[in-house]
């Protein structure tokens, strides 16, 4: 099932989702004059940005930054970017970068609409891509598509995804077996997600810049430590990135499929959460928020997807896993060949900040796509879904942590295209409208 799942996505990426999310990117980086690189230094100041007092919303500007990017730095980052690279290959770093590039562009469309076309009366908030697609782009079965498949998605991706990596984390460091780790994640993300958005937004404000720096300072080590071999790595990751058949057995399609398919899934630009995470924000300057956006991908992109990609390639550990998978032999991928490239350069301790790093990576994105998941089906079913949908959730997350992770990552990747190409008419459509905030003239 997994092959016949990963083949059919395969298929979408090769022609379809690789070249309409970069394309969207590059125009709307072109229409909106290089707003990642022009309103740089703004984006920085936005990150910590006061919220407006009489403005609508449930979370202060800096708490639904800090949901945002709680959720999105989830062990995609550390799991699927390793995926990437030992399946693609390094060179998918290299289309890591490239899509991150132009994906600010995308997440700031998203979070632009979200402020601009919210419904907020007080605490009470409904947000998302459907109320850009149907107040913006006036097409109510379009929003109502997004809402379904988006729903779904977050129903049966996440609680998946990230307790398989975490689980597998927890297993490879510790011991701890999966379905133990499984009931304890369960039973963690229920005591926040039961408290709604605002008990979400206290504990992403307080984990999220706790993880994030933690993996940075780890990873800084374990690329100091084999610094010697850092220009060998950069040149692989250039020279693989651009070769039609290179001598590790890649070509450069399959290191953009790998690539942009993990850069997809770690910034997550186009799938349209964003827009539930920044319309949550206590601001009337949709431009502040977009902002906010740029700097999420940028973090996402260019810090902790590259830590991850550099700790395996410098430590050794991704040419002995590609080189065993190429022969058919057992090796370590996902969660574990990160610890792998830890524990090679701090032995036990390094294995530890990985395990601790992949929980917290996980834990705050279940909790903010949780919230994701429940604004999706709420606009279809209405709020008499909310309390069983967060049940249903946690159940799910035992299983997620026991199954094999291929399946999970292949589910992952089918549902993150059929999520995207909805959303993404909405943000070609109402492009115009973003590229007045963008440009500073709304």
């Amino acid at each position: 099932m997994a092959q016949f799942i990963d083949t059919f996505t395969t298929f979408l990426f090769q022609y379809i989702v690789v070249w309409m999310l970069l394309g969207a990117g590059l125009v709307l980086t072109i229409r909106y004059h290089l707003v990642q690189l022009r309103r740089l230094p703004e984006a920085f100041r936005a990150m910590v940005a006061k919220q407006s007092e009489a403005a609508g919303g449930a979370l202060t500007p800096f708490q639904a930054f800090m949901t945002a990017l709680g959720a999105s730095i989830g062990t995609g980052n550390i799991a699927g970017i390793a995926t990437a690279i030992i399946s693609g290959g390094p060179g998918a770093l290299f289309w890591i970068w490239v899509y991150g590039f132009v994906a600010t562009a995308v997440k700031f469309t998203e979070a632009v609409l979200a402020v601009r076309y919210r419904e907020a009366h007080g605490d009470t908030l409904r947000v998302g891509p459907m109320y850009y697609l149907r107040d913006g782009l006036k097409s109510p079965w379009l929003a109502s598509t997004f809402a379904l498949v988006a729903g779904v998605g977050a129903l049966t991706t996440t609680p998946f995804t990230q307790p398989n990596s975490i689980a597998v984390a927890l297993d490879s460091v510790f011991g701890i077996p999966t379905w133990v780790a499984g009931i304890i994640i369960a039973v963690l993300v229920w005591a926040v997600i039961i408290g709604g958005i605002k008990s979400i937004g206290r504990v992403a404000e307080f984990l999220s810049p706790l993880k994030v720096g933690l993996y940075l300072v780890g990873g800084i080590v374990v690329i100091v430590m084999f610094a010697h071999r850092l220009p060998h790595v950069l040149g692989l990751v250039f020279s693989e990135a651009l070769t039609t058949r290179s001598a590790m057995g890649f070509g450069w399609f399959i290191a953009m499929r790998y690539g942009i398919a993990r850069g997809v899934y770690a910034n997550e630009a186009g799938y349209g959460t964003a827009a539930v995470a920044y319309g949550t924000a206590r601001s009337d300057r949709p431009s502040q928020q977009g902002l906010q956006a740029v700097m999420e991908v940028f973090i996402i992109s260019f810090v902790t997807g590259t830590i991850s990609a550099l700790t395996i390639l410098v430590s050794g550990v991704a040419e002995t896993s590609i080189a065993a998978a190429q022969s058919g032999a057992p090796y370590v991928t996902s969660t574990a060949a990160v610890a792998a490239a830890f524990n090679a350069a701090v032995p036990t301790v390094g294995g530890w900040v990985v395990a601790f790093c992949a929980f917290l990576f996980g834990y705050t994105t279940l909790i903010g796509w949780a919230f994701y998941g429940e604004q999706f089906l709420e606009y279809i079913f209405g709020r008499s879904i909310t309390l069983p949908y967060r049940w249903v959730y946690c159940l799910l997350i035992p299983f997620g942590a026991m199954m094999r992770p291929e399946f999970v990552w292949a589910w992952g990747d089918l549902m993150n295209v059929l999520q995207v190409f909805p959303n993404m008419v909405g943000l070609i459509g109402l492009s115009g409208v973003a590229a007045a905030y963008a440009r500073g003239r709304a």
